[in-house]
């Protein structure tokens, strides 16, 4: 009798798991890189990192000319400097080379915190679209594109995130496949 009772409720266990399975709702997917190139306020930031690029660079170039005169001056005045001074010049240098042999790893680390900083109330905005248009279309998930394999064309939710953003979509020229 307990083989029974224990087979029941197994198989009432196994039934209401099938139901909450059915249950789950709808996955989407969207491809948030490509929705924020086609955002307005994308164009302002790429001109805005160009810009700080441009400046980090100069900096860096600068920095390199003062390391360049600071050199060619010593040559030409070393002849005439105490072995002490001469030391204290050397030392100068190196480190002024150890600080320039960094530089280009510290331009990217900079280009990549302004870029988080000017792209991160961009990526809110979307953000927030997407889990609107999630919640109004009935969406549980929303998944990259790219993390997936296998997309069905009906469950991009990127056409409606543009609408909800006030992007204009425009037509894909229709291609046929050559045999």
């Amino acid at each position: 009798m307990k083989k029974f009772i224990t087979l029941g409720l197994i198989a009432m266990g196994i039934l209401g798991l099938s139901d909450t399975t059915n249950a789950q709702g709808k996955i989407g997917y969207i491809s948030a890189d490509e929705i924020i190139v086609l955002m307005p306020e994308a164009a302002k930031v790429d001109t805005q990192l160009n810009q700080y690029q441009q400046a980090l660079y100069q900096a860096a170039q600068d920095k390199q000319t003062a390391f360049n005169d600071a050199v060619a001056k010593f040559y030409k005045d070393s002849l005439t400097m105490s072995p002490s001074l001469k030391e204290v010049t050397r030392t100068n240098l190196q480190k002024q080379v150890q600080e320039l042999s960094g530089a280009e790893q510290q331009v990217q680390q900079q280009m990549q915190q302004k870029q988080q900083e000017y792209l991160a109330p961009i990526q809110k905005k979307l953000f927030t679209a997407i889990q609107d248009v999630a919640k109004e279309n009935g969406y549980t998930y929303v998944f990259t594109r790219e993390a997936l394999l296998v997309v069905p064309a009906g469950d991009d939710l990127a056409p409606l995130v543009k609408k909800k953003l006030g992007i204009k979509v425009t037509a894909a020229p229709k291609t046929t496949p050559t045999k």
